[in-house]
């Protein structure tokens, strides 16, 4: 016979637990916690819970397949597009929630297809990743000056891949315009310009921009076309005018003042 009224298993507390029939309601965040978009460890900002749609543009078959098989396995939701002009396309009808993109490619090469995107309301926002070889640097640096959000140099680690993914999506999510009235007009990104009333040169907001998403100084120096030293030197500068003392808090301004459009 089986027994009767036995409580649940799995309680609030834990395992084991009975479950409370009146939870206490979590605390509401602060709204000055909600201001400058987050940039602590990634368990701070966990990716929503729905499943996440990919869009994998590349003519490489065997590489694109490799790519839609290793993010299938991580749960993302992908679909895949053979060259650029498909690639908008694609985009265009499913409104992906992120896309990986080769440069060199037949129809529409990544470029054209950033450039694309960028032009239209519906997908301006969308996370956008380049895949390039080590001879196409020059053309990284030319897409991320286009709005792209990263790159990832060929033949990419599943890990190197997965990380970069998941960041970009986190950020995304960190970023989205809060409900309310919009400081900025739609559909306009945010560039270094927006840093420059931060007291800044064009320069200096130029690699604080880049700071704020995330790039390291050699990839800085990469996408600006200028050496370690001087991205080292316009670092200095940018602290001592800000007043502070380390890049996290740097690219925190700089994401508020973007988030601003003050």
């Amino acid at each position: 016979m089986m027994p009767q009224n036995r409580g649940p298993r799995y309680g609030p507390t834990g395992v084991g637990q009975t479950a409370q029939p009146h939870p206490t309601p979590p605390l509401a965040p602060s709204p000055a916690a909600s201001r400058v978009p987050s940039l602590l460890p990634e368990q701070v900002l966990p990716i929503s819970a729905a499943v996440k749609r990919i869009l994998v543009i590349d003519d490489d078959t065997k590489l694109r397949q490799h790519t839609v098989e290793l993010l299938r396995l991580e749960g993302y939701e992908v679909t895949e597009a053979r060259n650029g002009r498909e690639g908008v396309e694609r985009a265009r009808r499913d409104l992906p929630d992120l896309v990986l993109c080769d440069i060199t490619m037949p129809e529409m090469n990544g470029h054209r297809v950033l450039e694309t995107l960028r032009a239209e309301p519906r997908t301006a926002h969308l996370p956008f990743i380049f895949l390039t070889g080590w001879s196409e640097l020059e053309d990284v640096r030319t897409g991320m000056n286009l709005g792209a959000d990263d790159y990832l140099t060929k033949p990419v680690a599943p890990d190197e891949l997965t990380t970069a993914v998941r960041a970009r999506l986190r950020r995304a999510e960190a970023t989205a315009p809060a409900a309310g009235p919009a400081r900025r007009a739609p559909g306009r990104e945010a560039t270094a310009a927006d840093l420059e009333p931060l007291g800044l040169t064009p320069r200096e907001a130029e690699v604080l921009f880049w700071v704020a998403r995330g790039k390291t100084n050699d990839e800085i120096a990469t996408v600006l076309g200028i050496g370690l030293t001087t991205v080292k030197k316009h670092l200095e500068s940018t602290f001592a005018k800000l007043g502070v003392e380390n890049r996290t808090t740097a690219a925190a301004m700089a994401l508020e003042q973007m988030g601003s459009g003050k």
